[in-house]
């Protein structure tokens, strides 16, 4: 069962048994039915999760209860709020299952703990908290340098299983458009 985890950690570090053993002595195993909500805006995001099997998407929602889509997380990524993680704030992203979606979820009072019995995990923390910095700016990036066209063929190009397991209407939002523009572009490809 945590098989994955463990080579998602040795991706990045080097990590003994008994220091293994350590995070999973912490983790909780957590399963979500589809359309079921981890963390709901405005609730504290106390904890960080790796997705093990299914599919979870992070989005904000405006004033207008239009949903923006944020992340998506298959198998081997982690997802949370980092924000409301870090700082404590309330939380600015809902986080919900778009398939039944098997979780590790690691709570803060956890990571805190971890990260003085296993220093190593300091290094781990530090390059998963650099991606997802890098993966923000990237997509910010690409919203405002790149056409919808050519937004949509370089997650294509990158991600095609998004197409196999994410409603349309989710993946347009997280484009930055709307599904009839998606529609269109997809149409004309």
């Amino acid at each position: 069962m945590y098989e994955q985890l463990r080579r998602n950690l040795e991706e990045k570090i080097t990590i003994t048994d008994d220091e293994f053993l350590k995070v999973v002595q912490n983790i909780r195993k957590t399963t979500l039915k589809r359309k079921k909500d981890l963390l709901r805006k405005g609730d504290q995001c106390d904890f960080i999760a790796f997705v093990n099997e299914g599919c979870l998407r992070s989005y904000s929602t405006d004033d207008r209860d239009t949903e923006h889509v944020i992340q998506i997380a298959l198998e081997n990524n982690w997802i949370s709020d980092l924000r409301s993680f870090i700082t404590g704030d309330k939380a600015e992203l809902t986080i919900e299952a778009l398939e039944t979606t098997e979780i590790l979820v690691l709570q803060k009072s956890c990571v805190d703990t971890l990260l003085k019995e296993v220093p190593v995990l300091e290094k781990f923390f530090r390059i998963l908290y650099g991606n997802a910095y890098v993966a923000t700016v990237d997509r910010v990036q690409w919203n405002i340098s790149y056409s919808a066209a050519e937004r949509y063929e370089h997650l294509l190009k990158n991600h095609p299983e998004y197409f196999q397991r994410v409603p349309l209407i989710h993946i347009a939002s997280y484009l930055g458009m709307t599904p009839e523009n998606l529609s269109r572009i997809r149409k004309n490809g």
